[in-house]
């Protein structure tokens, strides 16, 4: 059994590392103020071939595992960009997997070099307002009209949808009353976001204010038929591909940001003299940090594991829950804990710390709550009777 990162895995990290490195505090404190998506930090991970990191490499991409895609995101989090930069490209890690998994080889070819280039950027919209993480119950319709789908309804918490130019839309194509199971007649779509047709309505929120979260509106807006991903009605099953994925990297991001919000507290307690002393002398401010590097730690080991379990081809909701669930709780422990080691300088932007606490609240609740992913252990691992 062997923890460490192989030679590639590590040079995985540094390279990432080393672009990330020309984006700096002063670039993420002045993009947290102005907002407006970080082009430049896109490109340069696309130019350097990293936003196609687990794309087959006959589409453009490297190939790779979601460990790898776990260590790259943890390493763009960890060096600053925080979630606003791994928000940046999350998508592009895990998102068009049903794509790649149940695809055309036309629909691979035509669909995924562009955004492994980084020519197209997507947005992901399952999530609809009056049915949370209820999937099966999405109202949204697709009614198939000779070559074409015409879609009506409503979507939220849409990220990238003011820049993206493609959507990965999930729709029911057969009403709810007339399927055996509720998990059937959705069908999923990658199609052209075209903002002349769909109402985007961007949603003010406490932070990520570079990566805009939004509202959609459709009114019988067509799709082709050749957009529609596999079969239609089965579009439930195909977006399971990414769920796992998406908690696994979304733990990993959690990992990095509270790494990152821990090293700055460190470092502060360290310079920081009250008393004729530094702070970081006093066992009260040493014992929580120490804490959140033991709970990093052990947290960032059930990623790990998780995304191994996913590479082989293993059954790993369970390990990707348990590590969704413990990144995100110890990423905001370190982060709240960096802040009050600062004390009142931890409120001041300038500091930076602050802005990872605001941040670090979305690994915790989404892409499932902390309390649901617990629901999911209970009853999958568990066997205790479902609760919700």
């Amino acid at each position: 059994m062997d923890f460490a990162l192989t030679d590639q895995q590590q040079a995985i990290r540094n390279a990432v590392a080393k672009i990330c490195a020309d984006f700096d505090d002063a670039y993420w404190l002045r993009k947290d103020r102005e907002g407006g998506f970080p082009h430049d930090f896109h490109k340069a991970l696309a130019d350097a071939g990293w936003l196609g990191i687990c794309v087959p490499e006959q589409y453009g991409g490297s190939g790779l595992g979601i460990t790898e895609a776990a260590i790259m995101m943890r390493a763009i989090s960890e060096s600053g960009a925080g979630m606003s930069g791994a928000s940046a490209v999350h998508i592009n890690v895990f998102g068009l997997n049903p794509v790649v998994v149940f695809g055309t080889e036309e629909q691979r070819r035509r669909m995924l070099p562009p955004m492994v280039e980084g020519r197209e950027k997507a947005c992901f919209a399952v999530t609809e307002p009056n049915t949370g993480l209820n999937t099966t119950q999405l109202k949204t319709r697709a009614v198939r009209k000779g070559d074409r789908y015409v879609v009506n309804g409503q979507k939220v918490w849409i990220s990238t949808a003011q820049v993206a130019h493609k959507i990965l839309l999930l729709a029911r194509t057969t009403p709810l009353e007339d399927v055996k199971s509720p998990t059937h007649g959705l069908s999923l779509f990658y199609t052209d976001l075209d903002r002349h047709k769909v109402e985007i309505h961007e949603i003010e929120k406490m932070g990520r204010k570079i990566v805009d979260s939004n509202e959609l509106f459709f009114a019988d807006y067509e799709i082709p038929v050749e957009d529609r991903i596999g079969e239609e009605g089965s579009g439930f099953q195909y977006i399971l591909e990414g769920m796992n994925p998406e908690r696994i990297l979304i733990a990993a991001e959690a990992v990095g940001l509270g790494k990152l919000a821990l090293a700055r507290a460190a470092d502060y307690a360290k310079s920081r003299i009250v008393f004729n002393r530094p702070i970081g002398q006093n066992q009260g401010i040493q014992h929580p940090l120490a804490k959140n590097w033991v709970e990093l730690e052990a947290a960032w080991l059930m990623v790990m594991s998780a995304a191994w379990q996913y590479d082989n081809g293993m059954p790993c909701g369970a390990a990707a829950n348990a590590a969704k669930y413990l990144a995100g709780e110890a990423g905001f422990s370190a982060c709240e804990q960096a802040v009050m080691t600062h004390g009142g300088f931890g409120y001041a932007k300038e500091y930076h710390v602050e802005r990872y606490l605001r941040e670090v609240l979305i690994p915790r609740i989404a892409p499932v709550s902390p309390q649901l992913a617990l629901s999911f252990i209970a009853e999958k691992v568990l066997g205790l009777a479902k609760s919700y």
